[in-house]
């Protein structure tokens, strides 16, 4: 990081102290290093300090709610195209086309098998070879790296840790509704898990990307629904305006959280310095709270940060952009929280500096 106020007021708070923190929400648990949605992922997001961390929830094939990033992305993330239940994928294992250059392919969802199958399994670092030709060069040497986890699992095990909850109601991927259960149905049972847990809804932040979600949690359960995220996917500069344009009928309608890519925040002044964006002008204007996603998914930094760094990338060059970024997103943007891959960033800056800090940078 460049000499200069912000480094110096980070390196002051080099040796503590730390404590848990909610402005640091544990996307997927900690999967920069762990895989996402294990056992072992949501105890080294807890170790780091995160106060709050995420369950993506979908469910199996006899409606049980269980975390996964997507319903369908299990030939990825776990070592099923390497066990029997491979010959149950809705779409299987095909090789690399070398004629063609068609790379390898599979289709796993938690919906094609039951709970028990899924449990059955366990997870691994996303990834896949494409040009392998055999589920097993597909999954990879390290096929077993990490203990799948129910939803009711995750709340057991967030209540020990002493941590908040946000659970995201996935897009599902099977027809719905499925076997007989409906969107709705699908939402009802998400929170009957918490109320059956004894976990109240201050202590829950329900997300979706489908506003739908959160306007029925606002009817149904209001007490849940008014501490939900609207998961905003905007995904290019050119889209911002028709985000922008909703703003004030989400606020009629009663959304108070806002979670959008974290890039759509930020912008360049004349000077190439980082600022608040438009949009988040706006939606602060508007009343909505604002939380960012996701911080370090880019990985290595020095190409621009791709994605999630796009509206900055003319300045982005290195990892300890990070956290020049997250102290516009803390100080200027004024995030509620922030998502992160690795929370232990975050955690030490908002211990350092960030709400409730006792040293605050002036």
């Amino acid at each position: 990081m460049p000499d200069g106020e912000l480094k110096t007021a980070l390196l002051a708070c080099a040796e503590g102290p730390f404590e848990k923190t909610r402005f640091a929400i544990a996307h997927r648990g900690a999967p920069l290093r762990f895989a996402e949605h294990t056992r072992e992922s949501y105890l080294a997001a807890a170790k780091q300090g995160a106060g709050v961390i995420e369950c993506d929830v979908t469910f199996t094939r006899d409606g049980e709610l269980v975390c996964r990033h997507s319903q369908c992305d299990l030939h990825t993330t776990t070592n099923i195209l390497a066990t029997p239940l491979a010959s149950k994928c809705s779409q299987p294992f095909t090789p690399f086309d070398a004629a063609s250059g068609r790379d390898a392919s599979a289709r796993c969802c938690t919906s094609d098998i039951t709970l028990s199958e899924f449990k059955s399994l366990c997870g691994k670092m996303d990834g896949f070879n494409p040009k392998a030709s055999s589920p097993q060069e597909y999954v990879g040497a390290d096929a077993c790296s990490g203990a799948l986890m129910t939803h009711a699992e995750s709340i057991a095990l967030f209540e020990e840790l002493d941590v908040d909850m946000t659970p995201e109601i996935k897009s599902p991927r099977a027809p719905m509704p499925f076997r007989g259960m409906s969107q709705h149905d699908f939402i009802d049972k998400v929170i009957a898990e918490y109320r059956e847990a004894g976990i109240s809804a201050e202590r829950v932040r329900v997300q979706s990307f489908q506003l739908e979600d959160v306007l029925y949690l606002l009817e149904k359960e209001p007490a849940f629904g008014s501490r939900a995220v609207y998961l905003d996917g905007v995904s290019k500069p050119e889209d911002q305006a028709a985000s922008m344009a909703r703003f004030p009928e989400l606020v009629e309608k009663g959304v108070t959280v806002l979670a959008p890519p974290l890039w759509a925040l930020l912008t360049l002044n004349p000077d190439g310095k980082r600022v608040p964006s438009d949009y988040a002008r706006a939606a602060r204007a508007a009343g909505l709270a604002i939380i960012p996603w996701t911080l370090e998914r880019s990985g290595d930094l020095t190409d621009g940060g791709g994605f999630y760094f796009q509206s900055v990338a003319a300045v982005t060059r290195d990892e300890s952009d990070y956290l020049e970024t997250l102290d516009v997103l803390a100080r200027e943007v004024g995030a509620l929280a922030v998502f992160s891959d690795w929370p232990a960033t975050v955690v030490y800056y908002a211990n350092c500096l960030g709400p409730g800090s006792t040293s605050a940078r002036r």
